[in-house]
């Protein structure tokens, strides 16, 4: 059931929305899809950023690199800053190209993911934040831990179920 609270609903829409697509990227990548959908959630407000939005670019990942078999080449037009984002055909693709550039590029938060808050501080101190962006590495650390609680929570709530890395079926709701 929804709380009545527009922003508690606008957070349980978005794991609900989202939970299929981040637990292929969490399956195919070895991940935490709590922290993959917390990191979307940031990067995205919640899946109401222009850029989620107009290019399905859940994690704000810049349009630079090779196209892959998630990205093909596609891109937003540039932004004040003068940054282009990668645009994707779908939100899936988004998630695996997530998962696939944090895999590849930042082996060591992925090793991390299912500890959250050790992922949280080792994504907040790496390239994939830039404080030349605006980012503010020790916000964006704490708000990943207490986003991931919230989803943690919401995925518990909505009785939505994950594999672990174990790959054996485990219901978020009763733990078994």
């Amino acid at each position: 059931m929804l709380n009545k609270n527009p922003f508690v609903n606008k957070k349980v829409k978005f794991v609900v929305q989202f939970f299929e697509a981040a637990s292929e990227a969490a399956k195919a990548f070895d991940l935490n899809v709590s922290v993959i959908l917390a990191q979307a959630a940031i990067e995205s407000g919640w899946g109401e950023s222009g850029i989620s939005t107009a290019n399905h670019n859940y994690f704000g990942i810049i349009a630079c690199g090779k196209p892959n078999n998630y990205w093909h080449g596609g891109k937003s037009a540039l932004t004040k800053r003068g940054l282009s984002f990668r645009r994707y055909s779908s939100p899936t693709d988004s998630f695996m190209d997530y998962g696939r550039l944090l895999r590849a590029q930042y082996s060591r938060a992925a090793a991390l993911s299912y500890q959250p808050a050790a992922f949280a501080q080792e994504i907040a101190y790496s390239a994939y934040i830039c404080e030349v962006n605006g980012d503010d590495r020790v916000r964006y650390k704490k708000l990943l831990i207490a986003i991931e609680q919230d989803i943690r929570a919401i995925m518990s709530d909505e009785k939505l179920i994950v594999e672990d890395t174990r790959k054996e079926l485990v219901c978020v709701a009763c733990g078994a």
